[in-house]
């Protein structure tokens, strides 16, 4: 379960959840088959499709140090009707 960090709850994200679309932060070496995998198995729910894109670095300055953020990639993930994934429940409260 380390390669989905969390999930994304936004005004758009809140949004797409009616159309039971689920939008999750993942690890930018994972791949959309290790992630169908992982939240089948974790969520017991059939998954139809997976969108993913990774999100643009941005900059960062310590004093005289710049640097960049830390990188996710974004999965958008579409369940097939009847199923859907409880957000607020205990297994994201570690995370």
């Amino acid at each position: 379960m380390d390669q989905i960090k969390c999930p994304v709850l936004t005004e758009k994200t809140i949004g797409l959840l009616e159309k039971n679309r689920y939008i999750f932060d993942v690890n930018i070496n994972s791949t959309k088959t290790e992630i169908k995998k992982w939240i089948e198995f974790f969520f017991n729910v059939k998954i139809i499709t997976i969108n993913s894109h990774r999100l643009p670095k941005k900059k960062k300055k310590f004093n005289t140090i710049t640097g960049y953020s830390t990188c996710y990639k974004r999965v958008i993930i579409k369940l097939k009707p009847g199923y859907s994934i409880p957000l607020f429940s205990s297994k994201w409260k570690n995370k």
